[in-house]
């Protein structure tokens, strides 16, 4: 019985599959179609929508505010341009378009592509019951009991993750789901936190009208990224004028008869707000996951190995991919394991031997050694691989290469006055780029070249070979090549 429109689908034989996939978001999606390509049979089971926090929640709205803010202000750094885009942004007309690219929070779209690849789709809240087995609270109250002959594979991702502040349960303030969704643009927005969730939104919702004050614990922004990175990104967000206080925490949140917020910090002092998002940090979603019926803690980071076992539970049969597992916090590093992971699931199915070696097609290296990553905030920073620091730590001899990406003259053109940053990070022993960061407008497409670089550990003797045109911002490459040989 094959139903549309998120009804249940019964496979061909009953409740049995090759491989159940808990969650319907890319990952899961990435991983039943490669089990499916691979000749099995497969269902996935997913309590929400069919696409996941990523296409409703995260990634696609928040680029679709995002995407405006980077426009304008890419047309005002433009002498001419900017006397014809002296106007704000229409915050109506963008909230629109998010609704779009969110598909209205309908997944009719994602559940016909699921039934064009193949893959049985079962709504409902679904468990670990046991070795291969799930059992599924159903919409309707009823329950179905699904059994894997192969491979059980988690795929829920994470769930933002909230301090234990007094008033804030009862505050009901934003985590990343209202402030990618929110229908209209709060007066004032307190935004607590310092990663990426926090930077992006605090540089959306200014744009949109909004008086941001953005709350940091520590005393810098994206301290993941390299140093500069963060800095640049905090003068930004003060130039767009968003308040941004580092060094300070909140301790206490209450909501007012008035539904303003009042928020008490760590100095001593209070804000009041209409509306406070706290970003600050995720947890990963297996807490009412049946994790206990396989020996794991609920609530707890799934560990795997290359190939995407759970190392912790015996036979083989359980995988998890994606955030979850807590190897790269990002949907494209989910799609990217789904792919290697389902492969790896179909392959031992078959009796085929895996390619276990680094970079092999049966090994998720890239979380490892290749991990690419945009922030759209304005600036935008685009890094992939290790930060100087990073690759210190891991007993790497390296060298930083900066350069000033304003000097390039394809940068030049871009914007009047551009302002930016590259590092490239290179291991002295094997003259091969371990890590790169750009900052400035509009990098973020210039990351995919560095990725290629870093994950093919192309020798630098090679990449002054490889031409950037004239004039364009890539030129950057010539430039660090050029600084690092002197």
């Amino acid at each position: 019985m094959t139903e549309m429109g998120g009804l249940l689908r019964m496979g061909a034989d009953g409740d049995r599959y090759d491989v159940v996939v808990l969650g319907g978001g890319p990952t899961g999606e990435n991983l039943a179609d490669r089990v499916r390509a691979g000749g099995l049979t497969v269902a996935i089971v997913e309590k929400e929508l069919v696409g996941g926090e990523c296409s409703y929640w995260a990634c696609m709205p928040s680029k679709a505010l995002l995407r405006p803010v980077a426009a304008l202000a890419d047309a005002r750094r433009l002498a001419g341009a900017r006397e014809a885009a002296g106007g704000e942004l229409d915050a109506g007309a963008v909230l629109k378009r998010r609704d779009e690219f969110a598909s209205h929070w309908k997944d009719d779209g994602q559940v016909a592509w699921l039934d064009s690849a193949g893959i049985d789709l079962v709504r409902g809240h679904g468990r670990l019951d046991g070795e291969r087995r799930v059992t599924v609270q159903t919409p309707d109250g009823g329950s179905r009991t699904l059994t894997a002959r192969h491979a059980v594979a988690v795929c829920t991702g994470t769930a933002a993750a909230l301090p234990k502040l007094p008033g804030l349960a009862e505050a009901k303030v934003w985590t990343s789901r209202e402030a990618t969704s929110a229908s209209s643009v709060p007066g004032r927005l307190a935004v607590v936190g310092g990663g990426v969730v926090a930077v992006e939104m605090a540089t959306a919702w200014r744009a949109l009208g909004s008086e941001v004050t953005l709350l940091v614990r520590g005393h810098r922004l994206l301290d993941r990224t390299e140093d500069f990175a963060g800095q640049l990104v905090a003068d930004g967000l003060r130039a767009a004028g968003v308040d941004v206080r580092l060094g300070v925490s909140t301790t206490a949140v209450q909501r007012g008869d008035d539904g303003t917020l009042t928020l008490e910090l760590s100095d001593g002092t209070e804000l009041t707000a209409d509306e406070a998002l706290f970003a600050t940090g995720r947890v990963p979603g297996t807490a009412d996951l049946g994790l206990d019926t396989v020996g794991l803690k609920p609530g707890s980071w799934i560990t795997v190995d290359d190939t995407g076992v759970a190392t912790d539970v015996p036979g083989g049969w359980l995988y998890a991919a994606g955030d979850v597992n807590h190897r790269a916090l990002l949907t494209h590093q989910g799609k990217y394991q789904g792919r290697i992971f389902g492969q790896a699931i179909a392959d031992r199915a078959a009796g085929r031997p895996l390619d276990l070696a680094p970079w092999g097609r049966s090994v998720a290296t890239a979380d490892r050694a290749a991990v690419p990553q945009v922030v759209f905030t304005d600036p935008e920073v685009a890094a992939v691989g290790l930060s100087q620091r990073q690759a210190e730590d891991a007993g790497l001899r390296v060298r930083a290469v900066d350069y000033e990406i304003g000097n390039v003259a394809g940068a030049s053109l871009y914007a009047d006055g551009y302002r930016g940053r590259a590092r490239a990070v290179v291991d002295l022993d094997r003259e091969t780029l371990v890590g790169v960061t750009f900052v400035g407008p509009g990098v973020s497409e210039l990351l995919h070249s560095a990725t290629v670089a870093v994950a093919g550990e192309v020798p630098i003797s090679r990449l002054w070979h490889a031409v950037p045109s004239y004039p364009t911002i890539s030129e950057v490459w010539l430039r660090l090549l050029e600084t690092y040989r002197g």
